[in-house]
């Protein structure tokens, strides 16, 4: 299913594969992370996909809400069985970073599986914050599918703003138990997916009480339904939230405890604890510790947000190789409109733009776990550089995703628009990644934190920690000479952060002069402080994906070098014309720079141009995995319209009921 016979494919897209100049599985190697990273992922798609228990024979969108859920539980439960093996081999959090399971699942659901929390989160917070003996207790439990858990911390009432959470657990010291309860309306857990008709057990983030003092919030895990009747337990009232944007496979739930009591053991004690008789034990650092989970999710999101990119742009670019349109020279055939620089202006920036996120999700990937590993050694330095790092790459990111994904569709016209295309879900998908663990402005005001604190040590001659060493440079008021090569884009845009950051720090100083207090004054700042956390985080991006490319073909073939470095270049530049406002600002670019650097982004466009379709087919999508009408590998986009539209309930019968009953009386004058 995945390419078909040589004799079924598109003669446009035969012809596109014949240009392609470079070695394709060399590209698809690096962006696995490797080729041994690409023969187990292709091992896993072929031991769930070549059985075809992925494939519906009516469309998913077809089917009413409650079709749609059950449809996705019981493709949940096949595709974890399939799995199975490979969900046992999970011991740690570095485990669930295998591209694999994520990329394959979505062969079964072209929305969400209401499983998707489960190992997403679920299970990755009971390895981060759970005892040896409590992970020896729920882990292979959960791994096993003897439970299915979901992960409630946000409330009806609030959100980002953990601290306000109004879900209590107060401890009984009499019965050795936590007393969970939601106090208010807006105390309910609302949003967490799988928890509304799936999940069984909850881990469930509430305000620790214990001998009248409140220790903050703690993550409990909580059963929340028989596992024989499924019934909801007595003091727990659990349903769905209603229907969404998108994610309405998702089961996302909301949650409500009435003096609902749990085992004291259920309290995960990793990084505090508390004791039979009440009193609260905490390890030192316990808040940096519990970081760890969180970070772990929004990592995660930055390949996320790859992932669904790419699956985009294969679509967009696939499609604009069959489609022909216009007549722009007399007498002559229609062109692909992959000809015309302006789809290419729209597309081949998604191209570049997935390959950024992804090997700078390797990389940040990379960081993590050597953070990770230093935290098992109680070395906590290094996490509020990847917590600020984290944070404003899952912003980023996901905007960025957002934005082109919705630009790819676009780029396909009216069949863009059609859902059989699946770009109207994937931007329905990663919109909402936009927002959920972490909100983008919430991130970008948190990473700007630690930007501010940099700038001061900086004018103060300490040492910086390496993704902000660059604002010793500005500091020192060395001045950045522009220059069109990679590496002196690269500093004009640590320039452009630099000033922004310098300015944001000037300005709070300003206003606390003035009589202003420090928070006030942060406020008063916060647009400008989400620009510069924007623009560190842009830079950090394109000095990442630059040594990356660096780094992974410098034993690749030459041609595979040249493209992968075009697709570089014409992000750095890209980008440079999208913001020649700030480069104006903080770097020497004049205008003459500038148009030389509109000539040098139009010539890259025309150089990718014969590996287009070449760089897609690189991201190595089977076309179950795509979901697409227009995707497909065979690029036979009108049959497959078609074919699609033919499934469609409303085509089952010539004339539909509702004429018999509304249309025919009406025109009879007898309604």
């Amino acid at each position: 299913m995945t390419k078909g016979t040589q004799a079924d494919v598109n003669p446009d897209l035969k012809k596109e594969r014949l240009k392609c100049n470079f070695n394709i599985q060399e590209v698809t190697f690096i962006i696995d992370g490797g080729k041994d990273k690409t023969l187990q992922r292709k091992k896993i798609e072929d031991v769930a996909l070549n059985i075809a228990a992925s494939i519906d024979e009516v469309p998913e969108e077809c089917l009413n809400l409650k079709e749609r859920y059950d449809n996705a539980v019981r493709k949940s439960c096949v595709y974890s069985n399939i799995v199975k093996n490979e969900l046992l081999e999970i011991t740690g959090l570095e485990a669930l970073g295998s591209p694999g399971l994520r990329r394959t699942a979505d062969a079964f659901f072209k929305d969400v599986s209401p499983f998707m929390l489960h190992l997403g989160m679920f299970v990755p917070t009971i390895i981060g914050q759970c005892t040896p003996e409590q992970q020896a207790h729920w882990l292979p439990k959960a791994l096993e599918m003897q439970i299915i858990g979901a992960y409630a911390q946000t409330e009806l009432g609030h959100g980002t703003f953990i601290r306000g959470l109004e879900t209590t657990a107060t401890y009984d010291p009499a019965t050795e138990e936590f007393v969970l309860h939601s106090p208010t309306l807006t105390s309910t857990k609302w949003w967490a997916g799988g928890l509304g008709n799936t999940a069984n057990h909850c881990i469930v983030v509430a305000q620790l009480y214990t001998k009248g003092q409140c220790h903050g919030t703690h993550p409990f895990i909580v059963p929340i339904r028989d596992l024989d009747t499924h019934e909801p337990f007595p003091g727990v009232k659990v349903g769905d939230v209603g229907i969404r944007m998108g994610f309405n496979t998702a089961d996302n739930g909301f949650l409500r405890f009435n003096q609902y009591r749990i085992p004291r053991e259920n309290m995960m004690m990793k990084n505090a604890k508390v004791m039979k008789d009440g009193t609260y034990v905490k390890v030192a650092r316990h808040e940096k510790l519990t970081y760890g989970t969180m970070v772990f999710v929004r990592v995660t999101l930055v390949m996320e947000a790859a992932f669904n990119l790419a699956k985009a742009a294969t679509i967009a670019v696939r499609y604009s190789a069959v489609r022909r349109q216009s007549q722009p020279k007399p007498g002559e055939p229609e062109p692909q409109i992959l000809d015309y620089p302006t789809q290419q202006h729209k597309l081949f920036i998604c191209i570049a733009t997935a390959h950024a996120l992804q090997l700078t999700g390797l990389w940040l990937w990379r960081t993590f776990e050597a953070v990770l590993a230093d935290m098992r050694k109680g070395d906590t330095d290094s996490l509020p550089e990847l917590h600020a790092l984290s944070s404003c790459l899952k912003a980023v990111s996901t905007s960025d995703s957002a934005a082109l994904i919705e630009q790819c569709r676009f780029a396909c016209g009216g069949h863009g628009y059609m859902l059989s295309s699946n770009l109207p879900l994937l931007y329905s998908f990663v919109t909402a990644t936009r927002t959920y663990e972490g909100d983008y402005t919430v991130l970008l005001l948190q990473t700007a934190r630690f930007l501010v604190k940099a700038w001061e040590q900086a004018e103060s001659g300490k040492v910086l920690t390496p993704t902000v060493a660059y604002l010793a440079c500005a500091a020192a008021k060395e001045k950045v000479v522009w220059s069109d090569s990679v590496d002196g884009m690269i500093r004009s845009f640590q320039a452009v952060a630099a000033g922004k950051i310098a300015a944001c720090a000037e300005n709070i100083k300003r206003l606390t002069k003035t009589g202003t207090s420090l928070e006030d004054a942060w406020q008063l700042s916060t647009v400008r402080l989400v620009a510069a956390s924007e623009a560190h985080c842009r830079a950090m991006i394109c000095q990442a994906y630059w040594h990356e490319v660096t780094r992974l073909t410098a034993s690749c073939s030459a041609s595979v070098k040249i493209v992968m470095e075009q697709l570089a270049t014409l992000y750095l530049v890209y980008w440079a014309l999208e913001t020649t406002g700030d480069l104006l600002r903080y770097s020497t670019i004049c205008e003459s720079e500038l148009n030389k650097l509109q000539l040098k982004y139009e010539e890259l466009l025309a150089l990718i141009r014969p590996n287009a379709v070449g760089l897609v087919d690189a991201f190595d999508f089977r076309d179950e995995i795509l979901h697409s009408t227009l995707g497909a590998y065979d690029g036979r986009v009108y049959e497959r319209l078609m074919e699609e539209a033919l499934k469609s309930p409303l085509n089952e019968t010539s004339v539909q009921s509702s004429f018999h009953k509304y249309i025919r009386p009406l025109a009879k004058g007898k309604l």
